[in-house]
């Protein structure tokens, strides 16, 4: 009978702890979401959709000069204000050839710019909350790391989306060839 009331005793504490938590989350980090969501919302409603439609088509055009848009401006637009996973609809608009790497880019960016745009991938927040926590106890600033985050974010999901159109085209290249020769 003692072992069945510890494991009730257990049972409800896990739930416990679970309230607790939500309490800490919702005095702490979920406000700041909220507010933050809305001004992005407020943002877009500003903006207008048809002008970020326009610009993810931009994005969709053929040509290495349109590369920077389609695998660092897009992404980055998309993921701030449509977050995950909502940003990658945006892939819509870029050729079907170009859809793998965009998303690609895409996908990589929703953890880096967790540390100064939550918003984005509030899933994520957890993981940038841990690493901050770390920084925090050896006496340095979350600013520096939520900027660097970012950048090298940026200059990563570039990178992602050029190696990974470079191997979609050599694939598609290789799938063409041996269709031609069947």
């Amino acid at each position: 009978m003692d072992a069945a009331a510890e494991a009730a005793e257990w049972f409800i504490g896990v739930f416990q702890l679970g309230g607790e938590w939500f309490v800490a989350v919702a005095g702490g980090i979920l406000p700041t979401l909220i507010i933050l969501l809305t001004a992005v919302n407020a943002l877009v409603s500003f903006i207008g959709q048809d002008r970020l439609d326009r610009f993810a088509a931009l994005a969709g055009r053929e040509g290495v000069q349109y590369t920077f848009i389609r695998y660092l401006a897009l992404p980055v637009v998309a993921v701030f204000t449509l977050t995950n996973p909502m940003c990658y609809s945006m892939g819509t608009f870029v050729p079907e050839r170009n859809k793998p790497a965009f998303y690609d880019a895409a996908v990589s960016f929703v953890h880096p710019i967790t540390g100064l745009f939550p918003h984005a991938n509030a899933g994520e927040l957890f993981v940038y909350l841990g690493i901050a926590a770390g920084v925090e106890a050896l006496g340095f600033g979350l600013g520096q790391l939520a900027l660097r985050y970012l950048i090298v974010g940026m200059i990563v999901i570039y990178i992602r989306g050029l190696v990974t159109q470079f191997i979609v085209d050599r694939m598609s290249a290789r799938r063409e060839a041996a269709a031609a020769t069947a």
